[in-house]
């Protein structure tokens, strides 16, 4: 019986208390995404406009600060990511984020049709600095 109780504890941390992050974590990232180069690496000014394309299209969800708690994202069965909490971003190249902002994965939107291909670098670059500043 004690057994019993222990694996519901177990389930339930799991399924309640890493939800979020499981759910970042299963993108099935092509190959190919790796090798792609961010344009706009290193460049403060690209930065400084990801920061205002992400109040405009992704703070609803993420939050202001990127901690995945903005008030839509809330609502959410899947949660959004926490930028701040990402340890795996820093091992994630910037085309593979690029590729996620483009593709979207429910309940992620596709940004592909509402950004331009400038914009979701700058937008990789905005979420590489909300996640150094942890």
């Amino acid at each position: 019986m004690k057994s019993n109780y222990l694996f519901l504890a177990a389930f339930a941390l799991l399924f309640f208390g890493s939800n979020s992050v499981i759910a970042q974590k299963n993108w099935a990232i092509p190959e190919y995404t790796k090798g792609l180069k961010n344009p706009f690496a290193g460049n403060v000014a690209a930065t400084a406009e990801g920061k205002v394309i992400y109040g405009q299209m992704c703070v609803l969800c993420h939050g202001i600060s990127g901690k995945g708690n903005g008030e839509a994202g809330l609502s959410l069965e899947k949660k959004p990511a926490n930028f701040l909490a990402l340890k795996y971003l820093e091992s994630e190249t910037d085309g593979e984020i690029f590729w996620k902002i483009t593709v979207g994965k429910p309940p992620m939107s596709s940004y592909d049709e509402l950004l331009t291909e400038d914009q979701r670098w700058q937008l990789v670059n905005y979420i590489r600095e909300l996640n150094r500043k942890k």
